[in-house]
C-alpha cells in the first residue's frame, strides 16, 4: 500500500495522477484501464478540491492498494471535509439532451460506469471513497 497526503486543490490533480500512474505502471496496467482510472482521479479529486473544504483548503489522502485474484487496484480518497456521499445522488438521465439534463452528476456517473466497484463511507469525521478497477484478466 502506498499513500500520498496533499492539499486538496485543483493544481495538485497532476501530482495525484502521477503518483497513482507510477503504481499502475509497476503492475503493467493496460493503457485503457489506466486512462479510465486517470479520468476517475480527475473527477473525484476535483470534487474534493472544490467542495470538501470550501471556501478553505484542507488535506486529502490518496491510497493505492493492489489486490490479487483477480489483479486489481483499489484507490481510496480520504478527506476531513464536509460529509458528502456522491453515490447518493440519482444518476443523470443520459437519454436527455445536455440542455434538458440537470447540471451535475455526469462525472460521478462516468466513474461508476468505468470502475468495477465504488463505495463511500463517512467514518471518524472522514469522507472515504474507494474505487476498484480490475487490471488483469
Amino acid at each position: 500500500m502506498k499513500e500520498l497526503t496533499i492539499n486538496a486543490v485543483i493544481e495538485n490533480i497532476e501530482q495525484v495522477t502521477s503518483f497513482v500512474d507510477e503504481q499502475l505502471e509497476a503492475l503493467d496496467c493496460p493503457m485503457k484501464a489506466q486512462m479510465q482510472i486517470d479520468i476517475a482521479i480527475d473527477e473525484l479529486f476535483s470534487n474534493i478540491a472544490y467542495y470538501a473544504y470550501h471556501p478553505g483548503v484542507g488535506p486529502a489522502t490518496v491510497r493505492v492498494e493492489v489486490t490479487r485474484e483477480p489483479l486489481a487496484v483499489v484507490i481510496t480518497f480520504i478527506d476531513h471535509g464536509v460529509q458528502y456521499d456522491p453515490l447518493d445522488k440519482k444518476d443523470p438521465d443520459i437519454a436527455l439532451s445536455a440542455e434538458e439534463r440537470e447540471i451535475g452528476g455526469l462525472g460521478i456517473y462516468m466513474v461508476k460506469k468505468s470502475m468495477d466497484d465504488i463505495s463511500y463511507e463517512y467514518k471518524n469525521g472522514q469522507n472515504i471513497l474507494r474505487i476498484k478497477k480490475k487490471i488483469g484478466e
